[in-house]
C-alpha cells in the first residue's frame, strides 16, 4: 500500500507542476521519477514518449500510465493516470469559473505572457535532451532530416511521418544494434523489438 501511496503522491506533484503539455513534463519527470525515485531511465521515458505519440490520447497522460504500469502493473497505471489528471482538472474547474472575470485585467494577461515564455523554455530544454539521445549514428540523422523536411517543407501528415520513420527504423536497424552504447534504447529500442 505504501508504494501505491508514493506513486499517487508523486504523480499528484507532477500533475501540479506540469504546464505546457507533454514535452514540458520531461524536466519534471527527470527530477521526480528519474532523479529522486529512480523508477525509470531517460531511455525508457523516450520509449514511452514514442509510444504515446502514436497511441490515442494525451502524451503526458499516456506516459504517466506507462510509468505507473511499470511500477505496479495495471492498478499502478490507473493510479498514476488519475493522480496526474486530478490537479489539472481541479485547476481547470477553478480557472473556468474565474477566467471570464479576470482575463481582461492587464495583470492577468502579463502573468499568462510570462507563463508562456517559461513553458517555451521548458520545451526547448526538453528538445535539446531529446536530440542528444536521437542522433546515435548516420542513419538516425538521415531519418531525422527526412522527417523534418516532410513535415516542415511539405506539410506531410504527422501520422505518415511517424509511421514512415518507424518502418525506416525497422529496416535500417534490424540487423545491427541501436545507439552509441549498443544498448538499443537510445533510438527507440532494439532492432528485434
Amino acid at each position: 500500500m505504501k508504494e501505491y501511496l508514493e506513486l499517487i503522491w508523486t504523480f499528484i506533484k507532477i500533475g501540479c507542476m506540469t504546464f505546457g503539455g507533454g514535452y514540458a513534463m520531461i524536466p519534471v519527470l527527470e527530477r521526480e521519477v528519474m532523479g529522486k525515485k529512480n523508477w525509470v531511465t531517460m531511455d525508457e521515458v523516450m520509449d514511452y514518449y514514442t509510444i504515446a505519440q502514436i497511441t490515442p490520447g494525451i502524451i503526458a497522460v499516456n506516459t504517466a500510465t506507462f510509468i505507473g504500469c511499470k511500477r505496479k502493473g495495471p492498478a499502478g497505471g490507473i493510479a498514476a493516470t488519475v493522480s496526474f489528471l486530478a490537479p489539472g482538472m481541479l485547476i481547470m474547474i477553478i480557472v473556468s469559473v474565474f477566467i471570464k472575470r479576470f482575463a481582461e485585467y492587464r495583470a492577468v494577461q502579463h502573468v499568462f505572457a510570462g507563463i508562456r515564455i517559461a513553458v517555451g523554455a521548458l520545451i526547448l530544454d526538453t528538445l535539446l535532451k531529446l536530440l542528444k539521445g536521437v542522433f546515435a549514428d548516420v542513419r538516425a540523422v538521415v531519418i531525422f532530416i527526412l522527417a523534418f523536411c516532410l513535415q516542415a517543407v511539405l506539410s506531410a501528415s504527422p501520422v505518415l511521418v511517424v509511421t514512415g520513420a518507424g518502418v525506416a527504423g525497422f529496416f535500417l536497424y534490424r540487423t545491427g544494434k541501436v545507439g552509441p552504447d549498443s544498448g538499443g534504447d537510445a533510438a527507440g529500442g532494439e532492432g528485434g523489438r
